[in-house]
């Protein structure tokens, strides 16, 4: 005889954590509040993964807690950082929903949105559902200009589809959870990532919220950092730029020698001199750039080819291995 559980449809809510202790409580206590509602409701059961990303706070020790009194609560604590990339695809391998959900442990993603993004689901209609923020308020002003002129590029640059003001808040169907990981690269840039399955989303807008505790581990140096790291996984264009730069130098450098020249006979030799100095300074910057450019993309094939693994598991309340 079947069990009554075993009939209803299962939601697994991955959440990525790294020092989040000052949240937690708060986080707890409102997502299993949606849970209880949307079970009563829809005949849904949970299970709520977390994932520990090498925290250095009491994060692992609040986690320990919840999964002994809540039989719901599941966690996976990394032997060390390996950023939250790392942790969202531990998430979706380790999660056994019907549906998958990403979302964050500050609150910022509000789990009163859960209902929405299983109601678009529900009908077969779409594969995703994904909150969309209306508002930055509360966010730095400079960060916002660089987060919308970020996303103006990427669209230029990439084939994936990068929507301005979306979150890594959203449900997958058990397929698109499925087809997500079947990309296993190191290098991962998950934005890039939802984009470029291309299943029906459903955008959901919501207006931006703060923290309700701690603070953000996300420096503008990081943000930076992992932009570049979006555009070198979904996009070649900076090497064809480079080749392109290539070629205009080489016009440039052709007319400029031809003026040289020309300074040369008429005797004007200092400024003909130092104009090819200048030249040849802007050329050499230009070059060490292009080189750059390259041993990114270089360096990316270096760690993909490696084969290690994108995590290594410390500690668990399930029988899980290395991923």
């Amino acid at each position: 005889m079947k069990n009554e559980y075993e009939t209803y449809e299962q939601i697994s809510v991955v959440v990525p954590c790294y020092n989040e202790e000052s949240a937690l409580p708060y986080f707890y206590t409102e997502i299993r509040e949606a849970a209880d509602r949307l079970s009563a409701a829809y005949k849904l059961c949970f299970e709520i993964l977390f994932v520990d990303d090498g925290s250095k706070d009491h994060t692992l020790e609040l986690l320990r807690s919840y999964a002994g009194k809540d039989g719901r609560i599941h966690y996976i604590s990394f032997s060390r950082n390996f950023g939250k990339e790392a942790a969202i695809y531990a998430g979706f391998q380790h999660s056994k929903g019907d549906y998958v959900v990403l979302m964050d442990a500050d609150l910022q993603h509000p789990p009163a949105m859960l209902e929405e993004m299983y109601l678009a689901l529900k009908g077969k209609e779409y594969d995703i559902a994904a909150a969309k923020r209306i508002s930055r308020e509360g966010e730095p002003p400079i960060r916002s200009f660089f987060a919308r002129r970020f996303y103006r590029l990427i669209n230029k640059l990439s084939e994936a589809e990068f929507v301005d003001g979306a979150s890594d808040f959203r449900m997958l169907s058990r397929r698109a959870a499925d087809a997500l990981l079947k990309m296993g690269e190191y290098n991962r840039f998950s934005k890039g990532i939802f984009g470029w399955l291309g299943f029906r989303t459903k955008w959901l807008p919501y207006k931006n919220v703060e923290r309700v505790a701690g603070e953000t581990k996300w420096s503008f140096g990081k943000l930076f950092k992992y932009s570049l790291e979006g555009i070198t996984a979904f996009s070649t264009a900076p090497l064809a730029i480079a080749a392109v730069m290539g070629v205009v130098l080489c016009l440039v450098a052709l007319f400029l020698a031809l003026y040289v020249i020309m300074m040369f006979v008429i005797g004007d030799r200092a400024n003909g001199w130092t104009l090819l100095i200048c030249v040849i300074i802007l050329v050499s910057g230009i070059q060490l750039l292009c080189t750059g450019v390259l041993a990114q993309y270089l360096a990316k094939t270096y760690w993909e080819v490696k084969k290690r693994p994108i995590y290594i598991v410390g500690e668990t309340n399930e029988d899980i291995d290395v991923g």
